[in-house]
């Protein structure tokens, strides 16, 4: 299992990455590391091994200012989805700069509450109740959105009048591909929105108070996509009346981890969104508290996966074949490639410091170690069982390989 370091060396300045896509018949060019340096990752590699995961503590904090700048009209909260990386330190480092947080299961919960956070700075909504997040919510002040009919009636039945969220699924979702896309009709996530009557009902028989309304709709979501899932979520706030004090709108924000991919920019998206609720104030005299949950956003480009090189392979000659890099980690450790042919910069590392200035250059399909056709990191762009072989430096058995953009 991969372990993991943060590296919090303030020396080192925050890359982000470059947007600009290459242009048509340009040389491609070899990646780069965004805050580790090539000695630095042989000390990894040496003092805790491979593969061994690196936390870049400037950049987490650069993305938690951004993400605590949302533009909001009446108040603002910062929920951290923490699967995205429920580590301790992470964990610590969000609560100390003032953030909240998103938990999908009880035991994310109580993963937090031995980092120290309290149990009532998270917020549930989980596929899957169980009785444990009934004590959590009696004893630590648990808040909770209830994402289903059957949990609303749960919830109310162990904890009548109690204060609750609700999580709609609005009609609309959006993604880079289906797999990501958790609105809509295909989506299991959250109460179809046309069942708002039953929720109403099920609130009455057991004298529960709707306090929040969520809703989240998937992963590279656009400000025209925001604006017009903003309004139709705020049109269920009005519905339920002015009990309803704050409206979560969730995140999935896109984040760009290759030289040509861009990142959600939170203040585009934000603002359109912090116009629907001053007009909301205007119409029902009700100020709307905002709640985010950027989870991926903040962590995704602070994290490296220092891994090594454990065999170099060719398959059927150097014109038809490919030569295979494979590394001691994999989908155990990077899953995005193999499932969604999602893409992450890689970059080698020498194991000897005097080959640091070889230029020398090959083009390499790099896959895991798994005995599973699927575990590849170098899939086609959306493609994840298409092979598609990268530009690297010249590399052999031993050396280090960086996989970026892991967090």
């Amino acid at each position: 299992m991969a372990k993991l370091l943060i590296f919090a060396t303030a020396a080192h300045a925050l890359q982000l990455p470059n947007v600009l896509k290459r242009g048509k018949g340009a040389a491609p060019a070899l990646e780069k590391m965004r805050f580790l340096n090539n000695e630095e990752a042989r000390t990894v590699a040496q003092d805790f091994g491979t593969p061994t995961y690196v936390y870049d503590a400037a950049t987490l904090k650069a993305r938690a200012e951004e993400a605590l700048a949302f533009p909001n009209a009446y108040g603002l909260t910062v929920r951290y989805a923490m699967k995205a990386c429920p580590n301790g330190a992470v964990l610590k480092l969000f609560e100390s700069m003032g953030l909240n947080f998103d938990a999908s299961s009880t035991h994310e919960v109580r993963r937090a509450m031995r980092a120290g956070v309290p149990a009532s700075k998270c917020s549930l909504s989980t596929q899957q109740l169980d009785d444990d997040a009934i004590t959590l919510m009696k004893e630590h002040s648990l808040e909770i959105n209830c994402c289903s009919l059957s949990q609303l009636d749960t919830i109310g039945s162990a904890l009548p009048g109690a204060k609750v969220g609700v999580r709609f699924n609005p009609g609309l979702g959006s993604g880079g591909t289906a797999k990501t896309n958790v609105g809509g009709p295909s989506s299991s996530f959250g109460i179809w929105h046309e069942q708002f009557d039953e929720v109403v009902a099920l609130a009455k028989k057991h004298q529960l108070e709707v306090v929040r309304v969520h809703t989240h709709i998937g992963s590279g979501s656009d400000a025209e996509v925001w604006k017009r899932v903003s309004s139709m979520s705020l049109d269920l706030c009005e519905r339920l009346g002015d009990s309803v004090k704050t409206l979560n709108l969730g995140g999935g924000y896109k984040v760009g981890r290759m030289a040509y991919e861009s990142s959600t920019n939170l203040q585009e998206v934000g603002k359109p969104v912090t116009d629907n609720f001053r007009d909301y104030k205007e119409r029902t005299g009700v100020e709307l508290k905002l709640e985010v949950e950027p989870g991926t956003y903040l962590v995704a480009n602070a994290g490296a996966l220092v891994t090594k090189v454990q065999d170099v392979a060719c398959t059927s000659g150097k014109d038809k074949g490919n030569d295979f890099l494979k590394l001691d980690a994999g989908m155990t450790d990077v899953l995005r490639p193999s499932l969604y042919g999602s893409q992450h910069p890689l970059v080698v590392v020498p194991s000897d410091s005097k080959k640091d200035s070889d230029d020398s250059t090959h083009e390499y399909v790099v896959v895991g170690h798994c005995c599973e056709s699927g575990d590849l990191l170098t899939p086609a762009p959306d493609e994840p069982e298409t092979l598609a072989p990268r530009l690297l430096k010249s590399c052999e058995r031993g050396d280090l390989l960086v996989v970026e953009s892991v967090g």
